[in-house]
């Protein structure tokens, strides 16, 4: 037997048993490592503002609360609009459904010739029927609601925790990480870490201000329909259809539609060409120049890593996989462009100066004769008692 074989028998079950031992760490801390992922993710989307602050002479841990107390504010308003509007017309369609059983059925005896018997149902939104009960019975899981609950505001505080700390001490972070890596190494890592920080903080802005302009937009535009609740209903257009990839534009469409359906009927209709319309002027006059300063990636690049990030993280995979691909198209981008590139070094200040190959010829071709084909001048001879070698 060769004396090689041993060897690889004992290193072949060796690595099969750190693998196995490797697979089950991740399965065991896979929830563990998804929180690190969106806080890293979350940190690269504000750092940004926290740069801009620090530049403004606040303190970078002051500067990342300050952020967050913004945030914060923000999602607790809109939460409370969407809240409030829920509850509203969830009491109202409970209240007023017995007389939409009434007109659909009169609806289809007229129309249609279709006797219905709709008694049972309307009595299930009656007093002490099953839709009017919904609350007691939900009420009698509120254990497993409050763990529910618990178990959420537990992740997010840990999310907030490491975010912090990635954003506040991210400098540092960044030193620590690379004093352990060959210069080489030092500045591929760092050139992703702010490409990163770059696509991401750029995916937000681009977003917010698409949103920001579909909530006027929508604002408005079911102001003068006469739509219930405008507000509510545009701030939930502007951020859903921005902030939820694929099915955000739907989605965000389909809630007013339903509202002014419940309300107006004709308003529905009303409703959803104001949407379309607005949609057709956002894709072709909005967002390309927004995005083509922030973050552009391709549409099928952008509906292909979302079916991978759900597949993979599921829910939060989905949120995070644009970013995700912005910052890999652009990391490939610049590495193809960079080897297509050589680097000299300044003969005047003795700076690192990276030009294109083609650049290069350019300026070349542009010489005089005599500078290509002449031989260089030779140096004055020393003069009289002057050291030739100085």
């Amino acid at each position: 037997m060769p004396r090689w074989v041993p060897r690889a028998i004992v290193l072949f079950f060796v690595g099969i048993a750190v693998l196995s031992t490797l697979a089950w760490t991740v399965q065991r801390l896979r929830t563990l490592l998804i929180l690190i992922l969106v806080s890293l993710f979350l940190s690269f989307a504000i750092e940004p503002a926290v740069n801009r602050l620090e530049r403004m002479g606040f303190r970078r841990g002051l500067g990342t609360l300050m952020v967050f107390a913004v945030l914060a504010a923000a999602l607790g308003g809109f939460g409370f609009a969407i809240g409030s509007l829920l509850a509203d017309q969830v009491t109202n369609f409970v209240d007023e459904a017995p007389g939409y059983i009434d007109d659909i059925e009169k609806w289809a005896q007229e129309s249609l010739g279709v006797e219905l018997d709709a008694e049972e149902l309307q009595n299930e939104f009656l007093e002490g029927g099953a839709a009017s009960d919904l609350a007691t019975r939900l009420a009698g899981d509120l254990v497993g609601l409050g763990t529910r609950a618990f178990n959420l505001l537990l992740q997010l505080l840990t999310v907030l925790l490491f975010t912090f700390y990635l954003v506040s001490d991210g400098p540092r972070l960044r030193r620590t990480v690379c004093s352990v890596l060959s210069e080489e190494r030092q500045g591929t890592v760092l050139r992703i870490w702010e490409l990163a920080i770059e696509k991401t903080g750029g995916y937000i802005y681009s977003r917010t201000l698409l949103g920001l302009a579909s909530f006027v937009f929508h604002w408005i535009a079911f102001a003068i329909i006469g739509v219930p609740f405008p507000l509510p209903l545009a701030l939930w257009v502007g951020v859903t259809s921005q902030f939820i990839p694929v099915i955000g534009t739907y989605l965000a469409g389909f809630f007013p539609i339903l509202i002014a359906l419940l309300n107006e009927p004709i308003h529905a209709l009303w409703v959803f060409i104001a949407v379309v319309a607005y949609q057709q002027v956002e894709n072709y006059i909005l967002a390309p120049p927004v995005t083509a300063q922030t973050m552009d990636v391709h549409p099928a690049v952008a509906f292909g890593a979302v079916l991978a990030g759900v597949g993979l993280l599921g829910a939060v995979g989905a949120l995070l996989a644009l970013p995700a691909a912005a910052v890999f198209q652009a990391f490939i981008s610049t590495y193809l462009h960079e080897r297509g590139m050589v680097r000299e070094v300044h003969a005047d200040t003795g700076k690192l100066a990276v030009r294109s190959r083609r650049a290069r010829r350019r300026q070349k071709d542009q010489l005089p004769a005599h500078s290509q084909d002449s031989p260089a001048p030779s140096p004055d001879p020393p003069a009289h008692g002057e050291d030739p070698e100085a």
